[in-house]
This record gives C-alpha cells, structure tokens and sequence, in this order.
C-alpha cells in the first residue's frame, strides 16, 4: 500500500471467507450492508467478474433511489479477491465520478478466527486521496464493514 495515494482497512470477519464472498457476490446481501444505515441499497446490476458491472441506487428513507456507484470489476477471483474501479462504468465507458476517482481491492484469506478482511482503495494522486479521506472514508468504509460482519457471522 502506497501511503501517499491509498486508504486502508483490516478487520477480522469472524465468518468464513465462503460467507464473506457471499455477501459481496449475492444482490439481496449486498444490498443489506453495502451503504452505512440507516441508508437504504438497491442493486442495479452485480456481475463480479473481470468486465462486470457494479451498479448501485441509495436512498435516504427507502422510497426515493439515486445513484450511487457506478463501477466496472477489474478482477473476481472466487473466494480470495475482488477489485472494481469506478473510473469505468458498467457499461465500459470512461468516467468521472465525483466526488473522488478510485480502485477499491478487497481481499480475503484465512484467519484462525474466521476471515482476514482487507480493503485498500487506490487514487490517482495525493489530493484525491486527501480529498476521500476528508469525506469520511474510514468512518464510511469502517461502517459497512462492520455491516458486512454483521451479516456474514449471521449466515
């Protein structure tokens, strides 16, 4: 990890990797974790694998959706890695999202307590990386992992 342009986390999931990969794979289960509660997700299209979509609606009181990712899969290896990328859309096209460019890789491996969970989300330069950081990228990624738990030590 690049400390200058990369934001980080590790958490232990006391699940199985099978229940982590799930809950990242599987629309109803993302949809339950994937924005910080009490916000509301709505899968649009889920295809982890290289060339997938990954689009996604948010609302703030469940009845209203607008748009919230809109992102391409880099790289879905079963069970170990997924990386997507918003700087392509669902549809192949360059993008330009705002507020801030990445590539977020998640990846899995065993722990004696259950999965090894880590995400590290890459930016293009200094400032982008300064810029999610002052937007809450922690509390915001530190949230729905804490969700994902949730719901993978449930399955």
């Amino acid at each position: 990890m690049n400390t200058d342009l990369d934001l980080g986390l590790d958490r232990v999931i006391r699940a199985p990797r099978a229940a982590v990969w799930a809950a990242w794979t599987d629309p109803a289960r993302l949809e339950k974790w994937w924005l910080p509660a009490p916000a509301h997700c709505k899968v649009d299209r889920l295809e982890p694998r290289p060339g997938g979509a990954f689009v996604t609606r948010m609302s703030e009181d469940g009845t209203a959706f607008v748009p919230h990712l809109n992102a391409c899969f880099l790289a879905a290896d079963d069970l170990e890695r997924i990386v997507f990328t918003n700087a392509i859309d669902g549809e192949w096209r360059p993008a330009a999202p705002a507020p801030v460019l990445m590539t977020a890789t998640i990846t899995l491996r065993d722990h004696p307590d259950g999965t090894d969970y880590r995400v590290v989300v890459r930016h293009a330069d200094p400032d982008a990386r300064a810029l999610h950081e002052k937007l809450g990228f922690a509390e915001g990624w530190g949230a729905v992992t804490g969700q994902l738990a949730a719901l993978a030590e449930e399955l």
